[in-house]
């Protein structure tokens, strides 16, 4: 790799993003073009400026940082992603892993690990964290996706975009955001929504959210 390596930095608080910044500074091999506190602004971001290196948290404001990792990844696969953040759990990492990423910091570890992890991971190698079980490989390498897992009826008796939809809604996201993202109208996410509800016997937003992170389709930790 020639130049300095491109960094865009993608956190949604600014404090913690000041102490990325001071930490990369130590190093010239990298620039840091640009950072962004939502998933939104990141998208247009990483569109515009193809950085070579993205440093991605999980919880973000609008969007989880695995999610937002595939997506970043469909607009170029030249970007490299290093997850940066508190959750340590081993489905996270995991997931992560799934949906584009090469490497993954505990955010307590930065201090230490960072930029030896942007070195590798710009690289194209996979890195780590040491404070992490080395278990992640193995439950990377062995756990099915997670639809295979799934045999609960009434959850299967729903289509396939009333299972996205389902998903989506219990992460957080409001009824425009899906749509936005599905290329939908709110109204007909509000259908599917009724839908879910009358199908599953749900009646309320915490019930779905209960339901979908008891079926392992979400994480409670990043439900906002």
């Amino acid at each position: 790799m020639s130049g300095k390596i491109s960094v865009l930095i993608i956190d949604d608080h600014p404090v913690f993003r000041e102490g990325l910044k001071t930490i990369i500074r130590k190093n010239e091999k990298f620039e840091i073009v640009a950072e962004a506190g939502n998933a939104r602004d990141a998208k247009k971001l990483a569109e515009d400026l193809r950085p070579d290196l993205v440093l991605m948290d999980i919880s973000l404001p609008d969007e989880n940082g695995i999610r937002l990792s595939k997506e970043i990844k469909n607009i170029s696969e030249q970007i490299q992603i290093l997850v940066v953040s508190m959750h340590s759990k081993i489905e996270y990492i995991a997931e992560a892993f799934k949906n584009g990423a090469t490497g993954f910091i505990v955010k307590e570890s930065a201090s230490e690990n960072l930029l030896q992890g942007m070195e590798m991971v710009a690289d194209g190698k996979f890195f780590l964290d040491s404070s992490v079980s080395s278990k992640v490989i193995q439950k990377l390498i062995e756990s099915p996706d997670r639809e295979t897992k799934i045999t609960d009826a009434a959850y299967n008796a729903l289509t396939p975009r009333e299972q996205e939809i389902l998903r989506m809604l219990a992460e957080g996201s409001s009824a425009k955001q899906c749509a936005d993202k599905l290329f939908i109208s709110s109204k007909t996410v509000e259908n599917h929504r009724t839908n879910i509800m009358n199908k599953l016997d749900l009646h309320s937003t915490i019930e779905l959210v209960r339901y979908a992170a008891k079926l392992g389709l979400i994480d409670v930790d990043l439900w906002k």
